[in-house]
């Protein structure tokens, strides 16, 4: 890989490292969502959840789609579904597993 590219890696793992932006991409992992479904299944506001969007999609983790004068939100690409998901098991496993010991 380039320079480039660790960078360009490194700023979405600096991305999804933040807890807000990271609940935000597994709202949108399984469904196009508007902000406001998103504000409300997270409980947060939707100026919050607009702001993360604006950083979600500018890092090319969520993409947005236009449907009429509404906009919704999804996982850019299988890649970071898969990503978020293997993750996601990971936790749960260490969990899991440090629980049974």
């Amino acid at each position: 890989m380039s320079a480039d590219e660790f960078r360009d890696l490194a700023e979405m793992f600096r991305l999804l490292g933040d807890a807000t932006r990271l609940r935000i991409v597994l709202a949108c992992t399984d469904e196009a969502l508007k902000v406001g479904a998103i504000a409300e299944r997270l409980g947060l506001s939707a100026s919050l959840v607009s702001h993360h969007l604006r950083l979600l999609r500018a890092g090319r983790i969520v993409r947005a789609e236009r449907r009429g004068r509404n906009v919704f939100y999804a996982a850019a690409d299988d890649h970071i579904r898969h990503v978020v998901a293997d993750m996601v098991a990971h936790v749960a496993e260490a969990r899991g597993q440090s629980a049974a010991a």
